[in-house]
């Protein structure tokens, strides 16, 4: 590994922020606030941990404009202080690339189209007719069955499996007839598809993943869905068939969304909820219980087994209710003393 360093007016200059202090002090590393030390540049995003500033042996920092102030040593200032380190971490990445080119040990068919500088890592298998576009990296054990089209950059990691077939069975007489899978997978360009993910071809119509979608380790995306552009998706999301993800959404972790769904832009939906209807609005979605004590949540659940009966209650008491304000309505109604008198002339 070649270490590499920049002074904190190079990664100015690199990434748009502005520096206080010294531009000259030289930063190799990036580390959290409370691990930093000499050589290390840290960022505060969250501000829950501005506390940490002060007390952080870090060389430098990254910090938002409202928060230059809470260190006298160097930093640099920028408007996203979160995007601003991911650059300079990849700035700062000392890991060696994936050489371009197909290792030894994958298996790529001779249909295969291949862009400029893609990468293909070892036991990695490329199906015939598949695309995949310049600049591209498939790790190694990475499986691309025949006719899956992928895009320009796209970064796809060990273990991950796209195009096989979706899930679609017929049933007859108690058994099931499998339904041929005769679409394919079309990948936009910049994606990013975690260790472990599957991704189905479609049955009729294709499964797309359209650009700079970001995809975590071990998802399920189902046939025919597609997931619109720079939505990103946490771990172990699973996506039911014919689903429609809209673009700049995020799932977290263990969601689950139901087939044929539509989800609009710009909707974030929280770890681990159970999406069974279409959203049609931008928002924060989630329907989970959070983690109790185990006793408590027993109890609960026992109230939960009763919630028919207790609304069939609850339905009766409103009704009695009603009846009693409407009978006492009536009842002051032929109260003599509000009855207005009839004229005997």
């Amino acid at each position: 590994m070649v270490a590499r360093s920049f002074t904190l007016g190079e990664l100015a200059e690199r990434t748009g922020g502005r520096v206080e202090g010294d531009l000259a002090v030289r930063v190799s590393r990036t580390a959290t606030l409370k691990l930093a030390g000499a050589g290390d540049i840290a960022f505060l995003s969250n501000p829950k941990y501005r506390a940490d500033v002060a007390a952080s042996a870090a060389a430098a920092f990254i910090l938002a404009e409202g928060n230059a102030g809470l260190t006298s040593k160097p930093r640099l200032v920028h408007a996203n202080p979160y995007a601003c380190f991911a650059r300079v971490a990849a700035l700062l990445d000392t890991r060696p690339p994936q050489v371009a080119g197909i290792h030894p040990a994958a298996v790529v068919d001779p249909s295969v189209q291949l862009g400029a500088g893609v990468s293909v890592g070892a036991n990695t298998v490329v199906g015939a007719g598949a695309q995949i576009g310049a600049g591209s990296c498939l790790y190694p054990n990475v499986t691309i069955y025949p006719g899956v089209k992928i895009g320009r950059n796209a970064i796809i990691h060990s273990g991950a499996v796209i195009g096989s077939d979706g899930f679609g069975f017929a049933p007859e007489d108690g058994k099931w007839v499998k339904i041929p899978q005769t679409a394919t997978v079309v990948i936009g360009d910049d994606v990013e598809i975690g260790a472990g993910t599957t991704i189905d071809r479609g049955a009729l119509d294709d499964t797309v993943i359209e650009d700079g979608v970001k995809l975590d380790n071990q998802i399920q995306v189902g046939h025919n869905v597609r997931i619109g552009a720079h939505s990103a998706l946490a771990g172990c999301v699973g996506i039911a068939g014919s689903a429609v993800i809209g673009r700049h959404c995020t799932v977290g972790g263990g969601a689950i969304i139901l087939g044929h769904l539509t989800i609009a832009d710009h909707v974030h939906v929280t770890a681990g909820s159970l999406v069974t209807k279409s959203i049609s609005a931008a928002g924060n979605y989630g329907a989970s219980l959070p983690a109790m004590a185990n006793r408590e949540w027993l109890k609960n659940a026992a109230h939960l087994r009763h919630l028919d009966l207790m609304e069939a209650r609850l339905r009766s008491l409103e009704a009695a209710m009603q009846a009693s304000v409407r009978h006492a309505a009536l009842a002051g109604s032929a109260d003599p003393a509000t009855t207005t008198p009839v004229s005997t002339k």
